[in-house]
């Protein structure tokens, strides 16, 4: 973000395309939903996805349990 750029409103929900390692912002947000559990996992603490199905989850127990295994 630049300074000519407003920081995202603290409500507004990001779109991400999740990629090997990475991900790229296609719409600026403070936070994504959690594909397993739809709690909002801020833009900065995301550290699952799954890239085939461009899906975020807020830890490993919500990523196993997007898989249909539980712990």
């Amino acid at each position: 973000m630049n300074r000519m750029q407003r920081p995202p409103a603290p409500d507004s929900e990001a779109v991400l395309e999740y990629l090997d390692g990475d991900f790229k912002i296609v719409r600026p947000g403070a936070y994504v939903r959690c594909a397993a559990t739809g709690v909002p996992i801020p833009v900065d603490e995301i550290r699952y996805w799954n890239v085939d199905r461009q899906e975020a989850y807020a830890g490993p127990d919500a990523k196993l349990l997007s898989l249909g295994i539980k712990r």
